[in-house]
């Protein structure tokens, strides 16, 4: 689990808005861009590249 101060400072690379934490798969969620930036080994991967967009159910 990533600490909240970090989260709270890092933004989505591809639109700069907030991200928020998600446990279940565990990554970061940028609402405004509906993608969902993976966390591996506690380091998110904040990367447009590597983000997959958010399953129906999360949107």
């Amino acid at each position: 689990m990533i600490k909240q101060e970090l989260v709270e400072i890092l933004a989505c690379p591809k639109c700069k808005g907030p991200v928020e934490q998600q446990q279940d798969p565990p990554g970061l969620i940028c609402r405004s861009c509906q993608l969902l930036y993976p966390v591996r080994d506690d380091i998110p991967i904040m990367l447009i590249d590597e983000a997959k967009p958010l399953p129906e159910k999360e949107q």
